[in-house]
């Protein structure tokens, strides 16, 4: 049985691989990203000189307490290269994300960069998106709205909550798991959740991903857009 940690593991140190002195580079949120973030701590204490920006609170939390510089990203309007993790993606670079409740954020910091690498264990590569409920950030208001058009696209929804009340996002958003079991048109739905009034975002990535670093074992594979 592969050990998921230890795959993530050797994953996030090849991506980390990538950055060079200068750059600026996405931090992304969850579990997984979290070792790409202690990997460049490391490469920083080396000397790596090199600035970030984080997707959420809990990624900025981390990184200052590891050592990576970070700045805002109110005033910048492009990343060199942003490494995250994924929920799940499949052989054509399309990814459930937001797992780690940072929706909006991570979209946002990916669109902005020139280079997106995500960073998966052997178990998230899937051959169709749907084994991961799909996250979709809700404005409070429409909560009940946004469930109701949501279960009207075939999905089983459950309103993500820590503790016993709702779980919220950055922006103080609520987050809406839709449990889709198999989605054979990523681009339909996305349309389909996008045009909900109330939607702030949701967590399919079907155009951001460039590059795949795969840990398997204690190898790593790495696929990249047009060339895998």
């Amino acid at each position: 049985m592969p050990n998921s940690d230890a795959e993530k593991a050797i994953a996030a140190a090849k991506a980390v691989e990538e950055v060079r002195d200068g750059m600026l580079v996405g931090l992304g949120t969850g579990s997984t990203a979290a070792y790409a973030v202690k990997c460049l701590s490391d490469r920083v204490r080396q000397g790596l000189k090199v600035t970030a920006v984080a997707t959420s609170r809990a990624t900025e939390t981390l990184a200052r307490r590891v050592g990576v510089p970070l700045i805002s990203f109110q005033s910048l309007s492009s990343i060199d290269l942003t490494i995250d993790g994924a929920d799940e993606i499949d052989h054509r670079f399309r990814a459930i994300k937001g797992g780690g409740g940072a929706l909006l954020r991570e979209k946002v910091i990916a669109a902005a960069s020139t280079r997106v690498i995500v960073i998966v264990d052997s178990s998230k590569l899937v051959p169709m998106l749907g084994k991961f409920a799909l996250p979709v950030e809700v404005v409070p208001f429409a909560t009940e709205f946004v469930r109701t058009r949501l279960a009207e696209l075939g999905a089983r929804v459950m309103h993500r909550t820590i503790a016993g009340t709702p779980a919220l996002t950055d922006q103080s958003n609520h987050i809406l798991d839709a449990a889709l079991d198999e989605i054979p048109k990523p681009t339909e739905i996305a349309a389909a959740i996008a045009a909900i009034p109330g939607v702030v975002e949701h967590g399919l990535f079907l155009d951001e991903i460039d590059t795949i670093v795969i840990g398997r074992g204690d190898t790593v594979e790495v696929r990249h857009r047009n060339r895998h």
